[in-house]
């Protein structure tokens, strides 16, 4: 159960804050309106971090993300048992997170419209050019990137390391995730692209389903194809 808590508000956490920036940049009339992408990175990059540090302390191992658990369990650096309770906590939580950010920037929802600024692109991943074949190679590859290192990090809920575990994240937004946002993790963008969909948000675009195969399935290779390699190199 606590692998199940600790990676619901863990999850929570990161997109509460991830999302809630990209909310700010894209916006009308929030102090943060036009901020740059390197804001973005960074911000995305504390979030996970913040989103670590309360994941590792309510009894989980901090994974956030269905990419690392599944890529993990199926090398053997994570039991299989506790797959199951991990992925339930991550979608939850990145929807629940989703939802206080559409509560939270309300009035400017309403301030934007779908042609100015309300898109799924606040909750969800959407890529710089249309091309499924790169985009799916994209999410693979900066996914690749992320976890081989996690691996390489040992345990990374403790002391420094989920600071580390930041900085890596705002280094893969901006070397790797200008061409399709970076999900690098299907909950992250699964989660809030529903709650963009099927809850009240003022003025709201298209949820852009037919491309959600890509952060879906893109991070889950990446995954597999990081801890594979560990394990050939170990």
């Amino acid at each position: 159960m606590s692998g199940f808590i600790g990676e619901f508000f863990g999850t929570l956490i990161l997109i509460v804050l991830g999302t809630g920036s990209c909310a700010s940049v894209n916006l009308k009339k929030t102090y943060g309106t036009g901020s740059d992408w390197t804001f973005i990175s960074l911000a995305w990059g504390l979030a996970v971090t913040m989103g670590v540090y309360v994941a590792g302390n309510l009894g989980s191992d901090g994974h956030l993300n269905p990419a690392v658990t599944i890529g993990f369990a199926a090398f053997g650096f994570f039991p299989w048992d506790q797959v199951l309770p991990y992925l339930l906590g991550q979608f939850l939580g990145a929807f629940v997170g989703a939802a206080l950010v559409i509560i939270q920037f309300r009035p400017h929802f309403q301030a934007t419209s779908a042609k100015n600024g309300n898109s799924v692109g606040i909750f969800a991943t959407r890529p710089a050019i249309a091309n499924p074949v790169f985009n799916f190679l994209s999410e693979t590859i900066a996914t690749w990137a992320f976890i081989f290192i996690l691996l390489n990090l040992g345990d990374f809920t403790q002391g420094m390391k989920p600071f580390i575990v930041g900085t890596l994240i705002a280094v893969i937004g901006m070397g790797l995730g200008t061409t399709t946002g970076f999900a690098i993790n299907p909950a992250r963008d699964w989660g809030p692209r529903l709650a963009y969909t099927i809850l009240p948000v003022p003025n709201r675009g298209s949820a852009e389903w037919s491309y959600a195969w890509v952060p879906m399935c893109g991070p889950l290779v990446g995954g597999l194809l990081a801890a594979g390699l560990q394990v050939l190199l170990k």
